[in-house]
């Protein structure tokens, strides 16, 4: 099956004809993809919606339609600047193989504001010609070719990947698709046909008082069934109602912290904070003050201190020199003196004076100071002149950079703080975003009892089912004696406990069949191939569980969102598969939460063969110009569409071509 071509006229925000070919070129080198670009609000939900309805009619699962009544929803439909004169369309061409022939078939429905009896107007054209024979079967047709219940697997849209991503079983359009797609529920609907002959044969042969009394069972029966049925509407109401309470819930919560409702609850918790740090500082500046008040000013001429120990040193040594100097003099006298009194001859002692005369001379010329001393530091000056360049400056220093650093940290959370009790909503404003609040989360708290209570007595409704099915039974098993009727009934009963049998059987080979497609799916998509070996899927739930190379256990939050997204759109893609049937997909939003390895991954791998047709509406930044370009030259686009979107004039036209 092929999508030949979509029309849209006068359909939602289009209006007048507008017409997308959406036949891909099958030839040897495959292009199965038509990629149409639109931003949101633009129309490609609008296109989904379209293909749909003009498949299924009233029983499209429409995204719009909600609750309303299939008029109201057509009516609804047609655009806003349609002329009353004028009527909506919608027109869906596709080839289908039968037989060994190919078939042209054209879905042709249009309708009116306020259509007449609530319906449309159904046309169907085989080869361009119109079929009465296929209009009045079309819903059984199009159940064989393409069955509603497993419609969702081909068109679909990326909220329905992230529900399934996000879930631990499949939701229940997804579970009842996986059953009719796997043939499961043929069992259920034979072993419900052998019921309905089980209970044919009992009336057949029962009497007239026997039949008044099975009647009267089977009238309670059905009024069990119909309150039964009652409830599960409740249910589905109260489901729809909580799910919407609790996106008000988390938008009440959000609006709470927003607009400084959170920050006014902690209001005093703040300012007990906000004033410890502002001690914190003064104490730090204090410190600062008192360092200030030391011996830290003398870091700023550290190279004149230097300089001045320098220069007390050489003084030092100079006084020294000169106090041994004057020593040496007086010893030198003393010899001279000494040196008289003996035995030398004048001429010796003279040369021995004229000697230590030279060498004294010598030592007053090293001895000599240039420049001439100005300091004049006695020695314990010069001590703890040391010990300031040597310790006690750089230590100041450091704690000083340090108390900066301190100083500078709290000062930004003293910064934060305050502009946070700045933003603190009022005492009214807190009072009233806390009772939204409260109100919205009371809702969901009722809402939540009033589901449980609902299932309660949906419970007990099915209790009241079964006790009154086995009284049916047990009646009619008792006074029912006509032997041939009774092996009907008793084969019957062998029948279905075969068939339970039969059921699980098949169930398990089917799913043995979809987890090998699944597992393989998901690692040809995953960047990660090593991550996953093996995924399997509960045969009751259809939950999937994955499993790493060793074989163990791999939780599913051990994923990214990115990551599990693909591993249901992995799910999607084997199903399409094991169902054997050529179908063209169509996906809405296909890339909106995906990361760029992942996007890559579904670009390459899975969009080019996903089927024979692909159909992707996309934004300007799902498919943008890295992963166009990278399709294209890939060859695997066909046609390119973009959906002009006038917001002024609430209108859409189709043009050729994408955004780049």
């Amino acid at each position: 099956m092929l999508f030949r071509e979509l029309v849209l006229e006068n359909f939602g925000s289009y209006l007048g004809r507008n017409t997308l070919n959406l036949l891909p070129d099958l030839s040897a080198d495959s292009r199965p993809i038509i990629l149409i670009g639109g931003m949101n609000g633009g129309g490609k939900t609008t296109i989904m919606d379209a293909m749909r309805l003009a498949l299924y009619g009233a029983r499209a699962q429409c995204s719009t339609r909600g609750s309303l009544s299939y008029g109201d929803f057509l009516d609804q439909c047609v655009s806003r600047h349609t002329l009353p004169t004028e009527k909506a369309r919608v027109e869906l061409a596709f080839q289908v193989a039968e037989d060994g022939d190919l078939r042209d078939i054209r879905i042709v429905r249009y309708w009116e504001r306020n259509p007449k009896d609530g319906k449309d107007t159904l046309g169907i054209l085989v080869n361009d010609w119109a079929d009465k024979t296929l209009l009045n079967t079309w819903d059984e047709y199009i159940e064989n070719l393409l069955p509603l219940g497993i419609s969702n697997l081909f068109l679909f849209d990326g909220e329905q990947v992230k529900e399934l991503a996000e879930q631990e079983t499949p939701p229940v359009g997804v579970f009842d698709a996986i059953q009719s797609l796997l043939g499961l529920e043929l069992a259920e609907r034979l072993a419900a046909d052998l019921d309905v002959l089980v209970t044919r044969k009992r009336r057949d042969l029962a009497t007239k008082s026997q039949l008044e009394a099975i009647e009267t069972i089977e009238a309670k029966l059905d009024l069990q069934q119909l309150e039964s049925a009652t409830v599960e509407r409740e249910i589905e109401q109260i489901e729809l109602k909580l799910e919407t309470a609790i996106e008000r819930e988390g938008q009440a919560f959000d609006k709470f912290i927003l607009e400084g409702g959170k920050i006014a609850a902690q209001g005093k918790e703040l300012e007990l904070e906000s004033k410890a740090i502002q001690t914190q500082i003064d104490r730090h500046r204090q410190d600062l003050c008192q360092l200030a008040a030391g011996s830290l000013p003398l870091a700023l001429i550290t190279p004149l201190l230097t300089q001045a120990r320098s220069q007390a040193a050489l003084e030092l040594r100079h006084q020294q020199g000169t106090a041994a100097l004057d020593l040496l003099v007086d010893r030198d006298r003393r010899l001279l003196d000494f040196l008289h009194h003996q035995s030398l001859s004048v001429e010796t002692i003279s040369e021995i004076q004229t000697f230590l005369t030279s060498e004294n001379h010598s030592l007053e010329q090293a001895a000599e100071l240039d420049p001439p001393a100005w300091l004049a530091a006695d020695p314990e000056a010069i001590s703890y002149l040391d010990t300031l360049l040597k310790s006690e400056i750089d230590r100041d220093r450091a704690l000083v950079v340090k108390l900066q650093t301190q100083l500078i940290k709290l000062e930004a959370e003293l910064d934060f703080l305050d502009r946070q009790i700045a933003e603190a909503a009022s005492p009214e404003e807190y009072i009233r975003l806390k009772a939204q609040e409260s109100t919205a989360r009371e809702l969901v708290s009722q809402l939540k009892a009033d589901k449980i209570t609902s299932e309660r007595r949906h419970q007990e409704l099915d209790r009241v089912i079964t006790k009154t099915r086995q009284e049916l039974a047990t009646y009619t098993e008792t006074n029912i004696s006509l032997k041939n009727d009774r092996h009907i009934i008793d084969s019957i009963a062998k029948v279905k406990a075969t068939l339970e049998v039969f059921k699980v059987k098949l169930t398990l080979k089917k799913i043995n069949k979809l987890e090998n497609e699944v597992t393989e799916c998901f690692r040809y998509l995953l960047h990660k191939s090593e991550l996953v070996q093996r995924v399997t899927i509960d045969s009751s739930t259809f939950a999937l569980t994955l499993h790493d190379r060793e074989g163990k256990l791999l939780p599913k939050n051990r994923l990214s969102a990115g990551e599990k997204q693909l591993l249901a759109i992995a799910l999607l893609w084997g199903l399409a598969r094991v169902s054997g049937r050529q179908l063209p997909i169509a996906i809405d939003t296909p890339l909106g939460r995906l990361d760029s390895s992942h996007r890559t991954n579904l670009i390459e791998r899975y969009f080019p063969a996903a089927s024979q047709q692909v159909i992707l509406l996309s934004t300007d930044t799902e498919v943008a110009e890295t992963e166009v370009t990278n399709l294209r030259e890939r060859g695997a686009i066909t046609r390119e569409y973009t959906l002009e979107h006038n917001s002024s004039e609430q209108r859409t036209q189709v043009r050729s071509g994408y955004f780049w």
